[in-house]
């Protein structure tokens, strides 16, 4: 059912095609119908950052920026749902088109840019979801914040979803806006989480309860300047890290039509490096810091090369799309196989 179904919306334009996939999937939610696309997972229970999660295989935030269909995915098996980025302001994003598949390498290129409808309108949509499960939330910043004042937007985000998320995951990663990346070094990165620090323990009190904060890094770091990440990350007190975001780099797609285009890529195209940004963290973070894979998981066995590479869980975006349900069920069984550490 789902091979037909992406054969009829990969004739659309590849952003006309996530609309409607995502309110399809939310309008199936709502009706209770998803359940019936793919065959549940198996539990394969995990805790991580102290929650406790069905299986280690969850959706990428990206693909429901806005929380409008939470209960759709996670009706198709997917044992934890990240939603987001989200910003202060509702933003039209970049001009289109901005999304493009390279199906050949079960790739996607995007340079959607925070397109969100803003902070207030995913809450309004968090408080109607029925889901019961772990919801991430990603929160970034504005584009026309200047990178200087980006603290107080994720400030702004952290208030607003605290009280309404299983962990909150900062944004420091997409390729799309410019100058966030360099949010990820020095005293840039400093600033921003110890402020993200010590909001979390004041809202902490407020809410009574402490909500883990993750952060989502690129993976066109060095070695040196990953494992500075990974001791700034640690320093700071933050409760996990994603890795990676979508890359700047075009190895192996660059001949594709839609090859060259700007903007993030992401699919089999960026697994090798996502992967191995997952061992270099693995290696320096000795198991201080959980560590949330993503990138290029298009098949099961896949996602158990993340976790054998020292991943606690794992997140699925482009290949969801390629693949569909079915993916998920693949993926948890892939990684219960794997031998007990």
């Amino acid at each position: 059912m789902y091979n037909l179904a992406r054969e009829l919306l990969f004739k659309l334009s590849p952003e006309t095609s996530h609309e409607l996939s995502v309110e399809m999937i939310g309008a199936g939610g709502r009706l209770g119908l998803n359940r019936l696309l793919s065959k549940a997972p198996a539990r394969h229970p995990v805790s991580v950052m102290g929650l406790q999660f069905p299986h280690p295989v969850g959706l990428a935030a990206g693909l429901d920026k806005n929380g409008d269909a939470i209960d759709g995915f996670a009706q198709l098996g997917f044992g934890f749902i990240e939603i987001g980025t989200v910003t202060p302001r509702p933003q039209p994003g970049n001009p289109k088109p901005r999304l493009f598949r390279l199906p050949e390498a079960e790739a996607i290129i995007n340079r959607m840019g925070f397109n969100n409808r803003g902070v207030e309108h995913l809450v309004g949509r968090v408080k109607a979801t029925r889901f019961k499960g772990v919801l991430g939330i990603n929160i970034g910043k504005n584009v026309d914040t200047p990178v200087e004042r980006a603290v107080e937007d994720y400030l702004i985000c952290l208030d607003q979803v605290y009280a309404h998320a299983g962990y909150i995951t900062v944004n420091v990663s997409s390729p799309n806006t410019p100058g966030l990346r360099s949010l990820q070094f020095g005293e840039s990165l400093k600033r921003l989480l110890e402020a993200l620090r010590q909001r979390q323990e004041d809202l902490a009190q407020v809410h009574g309860k402490r909500v883990p904060l993750a952060i989502k890094i690129a993976p066109d770091m060095s070695d040196e300047e990953t494992r500075e990440v990974a001791r700034a990350l640690v320093e700071a007190g933050m409760d996990a890290v994603i890795a990676t975001n979508t890359t700047l780099g075009r190895d192996g797609v660059a001949h594709l039509p839609f090859g060259d285009e700007a903007g993030g890529l992401s699919g089999a195209p960026v697994r090798d490096k996502s992967t191995h940004i997952v061992t270099l963290l693995a290696d320096e973070l000795a198991g201080r810091l959980p560590i949330i894979a993503v990138g290029g998981i298009t098949e099961g066995r896949h996602a158990a090369e993340k976790i054998a590479a020292g991943a606690s869980l794992v997140q699925l975006y482009s290949g969801f799309i390629y693949k569909g349900p079915a993916l998920i069920r693949e993926a948890v069984e892939a990684i219960a196989a794997l031998p007990r550490p």
